[in-house]
């Protein structure tokens, strides 16, 4: 259950949601403007405020991150207007443009620039493969009450205490010039999580299932998500990674969430127990908005083209299969433009639906924790040598490293999986992409009509979906056949 309130709300005690309406009799008596100072967000907004108006915000960020695609335009600029250093900390991760260009040498050029100017101004330079950007990001620089600002619009760190900002290059060349991020005080909405996610369910399954909720109301669109309630201390900090980096799918600006002892168990675990202070709200907050969500309710889901808002249960899908994707296929028609032929329902076979392709990767699959989950389902499986494939691509070196170690890596490879270096490739087609027409399930952040290799205006249009790695693995197990991982024995977990 995802339940959406129409009005704001005050918590109380971190675990009781008054509704605004209901404040005076419920013996609440401070002012929704008073009560906002509560949240965890107005905190850590006004510690990075310069400008002395609350209302008015003028934000000098921590850190900045920025990948090869976006890192040469940022810094080129900065320097042509006076730049001689890199007055705070800046990542220059390679994770986008980590494959060699056909035909020229501009991929690895951006790399050698990348270093020079590292070395040049004082930045961090992350060589290609050893990390995407999000996760070198979370395991090096997100801390509690921290903010940091991205060039990528994943950049979410809100599980570790951290408000980050994907935004523009421009507005990190601003940074690099000593000045500041400029923003109207955006409105809080929080996210009061309750129960806990049944054996099979992932991330993924509860960000979708928050985006089918939120996305096409507009409920969250730049405000910022704060995530609170007992049902946060059912999740392990990577899982809320995992849900984490899905928020920049809801139009929101920010995220942030409570910390607990898990919190402070992963940065200790990364070295930097230091950087972990506990986050709550105050007694009684005031948010703009909430996203209730009983956690235990959510099923498996599967995010189908052509946007991670256009959610179903998996089980519904199985339900209703000609229905629901004969409505994907009229709007591929209005995407294509009369260019493209673009078929589902041909994948449907004895009443079941089969897809071709299986991708688990990036800064929402590729984490430890799914990727874990994913070679438990598969240990002793085989995913075939035919239609279907499966490709795993851990987020980082460090966590490939522990994969192996445990023996993980060895049992997806033993069942058939493909399993890469760190690399952003399959978000936006440069790695993995379905062949045309083909129906790929990915635990990724994104399957926009333009992206995963698909070209509309020429004639070029494949379908992804979006799915949890666990749900994936059951796929891939079950031969491509569609498959919830909560039909799978609960053992399994």
């Amino acid at each position: 259950m995802v339940k959406l309130y129409e009005d704001g709300i005050y918590l109380r005690g971190g675990s009781e949601v008054v509704p605004a309406a209901e404040a005076a009799e419920r013996g609440i008596t401070q002012t929704p403007e008073d009560a906002k100072r509560g949240t965890i967000a107005y905190s850590i907004l006004q510690a990075h405020n310069t400008s002395g108006d609350p209302e008015a915000l003028k934000i000098r960020f921590d850190a900045m991150a920025s990948h090869d695609i976006t890192f040469v335009g940022i810094i080129q600029t900065a320097r042509a207007s006076g730049m001689e250093q890199f007055p705070l900390p800046y990542v220059l991760t390679n994770c986008h443009n980590s494959l060699c260009a056909v035909g020229g040498t501009i991929n690895e050029d951006d790399h050698v620039f990348g270093l020079s100017a590292a070395k040049k101004y004082g930045g961090i330079f992350v060589p290609p493969h050893i990390a995407v950007i999000h996760s070198f990001m979370r395991e090096n620089f997100a801390g509690c009450g921290k903010m940091i600002l991205g060039s990528d619009s994943h950049t979410r760190y809100g599980a570790l205490g951290t408000m980050a900002v994907g935004e523009g290059g421009g507005e990190l060349a601003k940074q690099l010039l000593r000045d500041t991020y400029d923003v109207v005080y955006p409105g809080v909405v929080a996210i009061y999580l309750t129960g806990a996610p049944r054996p099979g369910v992932g991330p993924h399954d509860v960000a979708l299932a928050i985006i089918r909720a939120v996305f096409a109301k507009g409920y969250v669109k730049n405000k910022v998500m704060e995530f609170v309630g007992p049902g946060i201390a059912s999740m392990t900090t990577d899982y809320r990674n995992g849900v984490d980096v899905m928020t920049t799918e809801t139009t929101c600006l920010s995220s942030i969430w409570a910390t607990d002892e898990d919190t402070h168990a992963f940065l200790t675990m990364h070295g930097r127990g230091e950087d972990y202070r506990e986050l709550k709200p105050a007694d009684v907050a005031y948010y703009d908005g909430c996203v209730e969500v009983d956690l235990s309710s959510i099923k498996p889901m599967i995010a189908l083209p052509f946007h991670p808002s256009n959610g179903f249960e998996i089980d519904e899908l199985n339900e209703n299969l000609e229905d629901i994707l004969h409505e994907v296929e009229l709007e591929a028609a209005k995407i294509g433009e009369g260019k493209t032929h673009f078929s589902l329902l041909d994948k449907i076979v004895d009443g079941k639906l089969h897809v071709q392709q299986g991708v688990i990767a990036g800064c929402s699959g590729g984490n430890y924790d799914s990727v874990v989950q994913a070679a438990r389902v598969l240990k002793g499986a085989n995913t075939g040598c035919g239609e279907f494939s499966l490709s795993v691509y851990p987020t980082s070196q460090p966590v490939a490293l522990e994969l192996t170690r445990r023996g993980y890596i060895y049992d997806l490879m033993e069942a058939g999986a493909i399993v890469r270096t760190a690399f952003c490739g399959p978000c936006f087609g440069a790695g993995d992409t379905p062949a045309n027409n083909g129906l790929s399930i990915r635990h990724t952040t994104r399957n926009f009509p333009n992206r995963e290799g698909s070209k509309p205006g020429n004639g070029q249009l494949s379908a992804v979906a979006l799915m949890d790695a666990r749900s994936i693995a059951a796929t891939a197990a079950n031969g491509g056949v569609l498959t919830p991982a909560t039909d799978l024995p609960e053992e399994t977990w």
